[in-house]
């Protein structure tokens, strides 16, 4: 039976990580190399998975027929079956977090080639998106020409028809046979042309009807292209949260240096840090916790008094071995007798 192997710790019993070389500065220098070994382990656990979930078939295949087993054979096979498929699941899952882990680094490697290609998406996205606008605008606008132009002309072929009429029912009705003659051929010229508005009528409607099937069509494209711009955008946006996390941790590494220092000169000074006790920096990306006051007591005791001196960002000169021993039995005789005051208290 293969032992159960572990590659990856769950993120609350993870040590916590000392601030070396940030994981970004890492990136810059040998992240293709890193990526690599990421994959070989990844690749590794899933040709074991792969050779576990083989194995576990065939005692799938007895506990679930319908076979009657004796209890110590049926005991002996799931108690086999459960540790194969405790392994294959530590495998699968350890080779998931190993993925994870691989996508994080391969994107922070290449965030300045892929933020450029997402900025670039999201910009011909938006301008195919204004382009159907402006098309849009335009269906809508002849659309509605159409429509009124159509009903105005229709609504006056029936005015001419009705007035025509009208004229002949005064002309008989008052005996002029010339108004007569006259409103019966205005009478029959509008009837002809009710007739070809009505024709024309119909065709513009179906005109129309094209129209608004266009607009639905761009519609569709519209609202394709605000989606597209928006999953582009979401995708970017969390690229730039997984750099920004990186920029977090070397931040953090730049204050806790800082820190480191001043801890060193409280202890040198005997001074109690009980303002920087409560301090409690979040490590953002692939770890997961806090760096606490205790990063602070470890980074302090490289420092002497000496280098304690110097202000600016200038190296430090190396100091006689004697004394930087020396001073630093004093930070850590401090620090000591600082925590067991806060222990007492």
């Amino acid at each position: 039976m293969a032992c159960l192997l572990i590659e990856v710790a769950p993120a609350h019993s993870r040590p916590r990580q000392p601030f070396n070389k940030p994981i970004y500065e890492l990136l810059r220098t040998q992240d293709m190399n890193d990526i690599q070994e990421l994959k070989d382990r990844r690749d590794q656990l899933l040709i074991e998975a792969g050779r576990l979930h083989v194995e576990l078939l065939p005692l799938e295949a007895l506990l679930e027929s319908e076979e009657t087993l004796e209890p110590d054979r049926e005991r002996e096979i799931r108690d086999n079956y459960n540790d194969l498929k405790r392994n294959f699941d530590s495998r699968k899952f350890n080779a998931d977090l190993l993925d994870r882990k691989i996508s994080r680094r391969e994107s922070l490697a290449n965030c300045d080639s892929l933020m450029a290609g997402y900025i670039e998406a999201i910009t011909n996205w938006k301008a195919d998106e204004k382009e159907l606008n402006e098309k849009r605008l335009s269906l809508s606008t002849r659309l509605e020409q159409i429509q009124q132009q159509a009903l105005k002309d229709l609504a006056n072929a029936r005015q001419a028809e009705t007035e025509a009429a009208t004229a002949y029912a005064q002309a008989v009705a008052w005996g002029d046979t010339e108004g007569e003659k006259t409103a019966n051929v205005d009478a029959h010229k509008a009837a002809k042309n009710l007739t070809a508005a009505a024709e024309y009528n119909r065709r513009q409607t179906l005109i129309m009807a094209a129209l608004e099937q266009e607009l639905v069509t761009v519609d569709k494209y519209i609202a394709e292209a605000r989606q597209k711009h928006k999953e582009i955008e979401r995708r970017a946006l969390f690229l730039s949260k997984t750099v920004l996390e990186e920029k977090w941790n070397e931040a953090a590494k730049t204050l806790f240096e800082v820190g480191g220092k001043l801890w060193a000169n409280y202890n040198l000074l005997g001074i109690d840090q009980v303002g920087l006790m409560k301090l409690a920096v979040p490590e953002e990306g692939e770890n997961f916790g806090n760096w606490t006051w205790e990063e602070l007591s470890v980074r302090s005791r490289q420092y002497t008094a000496y280098d304690l001196l110097h202000l600016n960002k200038q190296p430090i000169a190396e100091q006689p071995e004697e004394i930087n021993d020396l001073e630093k039995s004093e930070v850590v005789r401090n620090d000591q007798t600082t925590t067991e005051q806060r222990d007492l208290v």
